[in-house]
């Protein structure tokens, strides 16, 4: 029997918001072997996910190295896919369409388009409509695709996070892609400083670095969560996240986690993109947006805090 190929390489907020697509792909074709190609960082965690039988790692190199190209083909050969939903719906993935899965059926936002619509205008809706859309037209239905169902991606921390505090604690996510810098809102420590004034020693303050974030989070006046001296594990992250008394984050992929699991918080934006585009904030997890983010003072952060935190 054929199987099915996903394709969605990461970032881990883009793999988040693709889980309920995921489970409503493996639900229609609950009969099939449901394939992830991913890149590496994502690979262990997305293995671990109910609604995936098996998890293809995708290196990425330049698609001019023809070795890698061919090494790749041959691989994706193996599993005999029928049908690739592509839920990356980049120039690489639309690269490997023409060149190494052209006999496959193919989903794409390409293939969503209204006649006379730009792929640049389709861009331009949220991006869990995007991603409801494109299934539809591959009359898949769509009946969790944004009802994000995390409860298999958590795992315990108890004896972990005693280390760190025994009282309940606001997390914060002062960091982001070195290739976005322009959201990373620049206060965070100013912040700090009027949670504890306002709050007393009612909370804990934390702050969970990423591998490449925890030099420069030793700058900041907040306990730091690590394991054995690393980055905790993407699994131990979400529970943290998910037991987390209040979270304020710039736009980053745990900010997304936060969404979903409908926690009390903030998220920050700047003019980089919408809140509503990537599909980001509830009635709980609340979005604060400024036209730039170095406009943005604590003490307006701190007073939405004093609103929100119950």
């Amino acid at each position: 029997m054929s199987n099915i190929l996903i394709i969605k390489h990461g970032s881990l907020g883009d793999l988040i918001q693709a889980n309920g697509a995921i489970k409503d792909i493996k639900n229609h074709y609950e009969n099939r072997k449901v394939f992830l190609l991913t890149s590496q960082p994502y690979s262990i965690f997305m293995s671990e996910c109910p609604y995936i039988d098996g998890v293809i790692i995708d290196k990425r190199l330049p698609r001019w190295n023809l070795v890698f190209l061919y090494n790749l083909k041959k691989l994706l050969s193996k599993y005999n896919f029928s049908k690739v939903i592509d839920l990356q719906n980049s120039s690489r993935t639309k690269f490997y369409k023409r060149f190494l899965l052209k006999n496959a059926e193919w989903s794409s936002s390409f293939d969503t388009l209204e006649p006379g619509q730009s792929k640049k205008d389709f861009d331009k809706n949220p991006v869990l409509d995007r991603m409801e859309l494109q299934l539809k037209k591959s009359n898949i239905p769509t009946k969790y695709i944004k009802d994000i169902d995390l409860s298999w991606a958590k795992e315990d921390l108890s004896n972990l996070i005693k280390q760190y505090t025994n009282r309940d604690y606001i997390l914060l996510f002062p960091f982001c892609s070195k290739k976005h810098l322009n959201k990373k809102w620049p206060y965070f420590n100013d912040l700090i400083t009027k949670i504890r004034r306002e709050y007393k020693n009612n909370y804990s303050i934390l702050v969970a670095p990423g591998p490449d974030e925890i030099k420069d989070s030793e700058n900041l006046k907040a306990n730091i969560v690590l394991e054995k001296g690393k980055s905790i594990n993407i699994k131990k992250l979400i529970s943290l996240i998910d037991n987390a008394k209040f979270i304020i984050s710039n736009d980053t992929g745990p900010a997304h986690i936060a969404s979903h699991l409908k926690k009390n918080g903030l998220v920050l934006f700047g003019n980089h993109t919408s809140a509503e585009k990537v599909s980001i904030g509830n009635s709980n997890f609340k979005v604060l947006t400024v036209k730039n983010l170095i406009d943005l003072t604590s003490d307006t952060v701190m007073k939405q805090i004093k609103i929100n935190l119950n």
